[in-house]
């Protein structure tokens, strides 16, 4: 890695991507693809990660996409990036989509999300990345929700694997009572 280990500040990997949406870019309801946005904000994600580690990054996850409002065609889109949380060779990325319509000034937030990026070596294993250094208050927010948000993850993965290990019928038969679904099969 050609970067030092001494901490960095959050400011100095925000980036910021702009684009114009153009027809191809649309998909059959004529809103912008979900896929060209997914794929711009990995664009970002990796931008933002690159330029805290000094180093080339993989993503790792995709967390809570939360897509807020639809993008038209016609409108300019800012991905803004910042570095909210590292690890020892992770970082999480969180993104925030902007859209403006060019011609009536109309500017929406339509969605935000967080990246989780690791940095390689040139062994292409992971390595380790310089601290990040919180000069501000909304430095600190994020980066102890990026805490939380970890936990929650761990907590809620744990949860779906033991509903698989056990396979409890009488719990499972309970959670289906009241949901849209028919249960064509014996579920022991």
């Amino acid at each position: 890695m050609s970067a030092s280990l001494s901490a960095r500040p959050a400011s100095f990997s925000r980036v910021t991507i702009t684009e114009l949406m153009i027809p191809s870019y649309a998909n059959f309801g004529g809103k912008i693809h979900g896929g060209i946005l997914l794929s711009m904000m990995d664009k970002v994600a990796y931008t933002a990660a690159t330029k805290h580690s000094g180093a080339y990054c993989v993503t790792v996850s995709v967390d809570t996409v939360d897509f807020l409002q639809p993008v038209e065609v016609g409108e300019l889109v800012s991905l803004k990036a910042s570095v909210n949380h590292v690890g020892n060779s992770s970082m999480i990325i969180g993104i925030k989509v902007i859209s403006e319509n060019v011609k009536t000034g109309v500017v929406k937030h339509t969605y935000t999300c967080y990246f989780t990026m690791v940095a390689k070596g040139e062994d292409d294993k992971p390595t380790p990345v310089p601290p990040l250094l919180l000069e501000t208050r909304t430095d600190v927010r994020r980066f102890v929700e990026a805490i939380k948000r970890k936990k929650y993850k761990s907590e809620y993965g744990a949860i779906l694997k033991e509903l698989k290990r056990t396979w409890d019928q009488e719990a499972i038969s309970t959670m289906l009572q009241g949901q849209r679904c028919e249960v064509s099969l014996d579920i022991k």
